[in-house]
């Protein structure tokens, strides 16, 4: 795993894309804060809106670095979370400014998968990340579903966990607003 990580890190500081496991599906992934790198995703996967992007951070305690203000309940939603949970917050900072919605918001998930953990640690800088799947195309849980020709076309194919028939947990999505309220996306 750690030849893995050390590869994938290098093609990210590059500029690249890789192909790799997160704890909800395999992803595309790239740097959140280069705009050249967050372009090439969206082409190739053909996504025109940011909402369909994410970020994977390791820990908690780098939200600070990218939000304005974390919202209390951010802290114990993250915490109690029994699946993998992403948060969309606004007032977003330090992140490429393509990256972000109309509204300025962005989903951002404390990831608890070893190896994409791992990875944000390694590279330390927050991941930009969309399904490995074409828009309106499945989303894909374990690596044989993965489209060979996206395969292909991304910088670095991880090959830690392509041999599992694993189904990954989907990941839960909401949005907090304002006052501490909130909004299920996607349960």
């Amino acid at each position: 795993m750690k030849e893995q990580i050390h590869n994938a890190v290098k093609i990210l500081r590059d500029g690249g894309l890789i192909l790799f496991p997160t704890d909800s599906s395999w992803a595309v992934g790239a740097d959140a804060t280069n705009e050249v790198a967050i372009e090439k995703l969206k082409v190739l996967l053909g996504i025109n809106s940011p909402e369909c992007l994410e970020v994977l951070i390791d820990q908690a305690g780098k939200l600070q670095s990218y939000l304005e203000e974390v919202p209390d309940m951010a802290w114990d939603l993250i915490e109690l979370s029994e699946k993998p949970l992403t948060i969309i917050y606004s007032q977003v900072k330090n992140l490429a400014s393509n990256l972000l919605s109309d509204r300025k918001s962005i989903g951002i998930r404390v990831t608890r998968d070893v190896f994409s953990r791992n990875l944000c640690t390694q590279f330390r800088n927050p991941i930009v990340i969309a399904s490995a799947n074409k828009q309106g195309m499945e989303v894909p849980r374990n690596f044989q579903t993965v489209a060979d020709s996206l395969k292909q076309s991304v910088d670095y194919v991880v090959d830690y966990r392509q041999e599992e028939k694993v189904i990954f947990t989907p990941c839960s999505v909401i949005e907090l607003g304002s006052g501490n309220t909130i909004k299920i996306v996607k349960e």
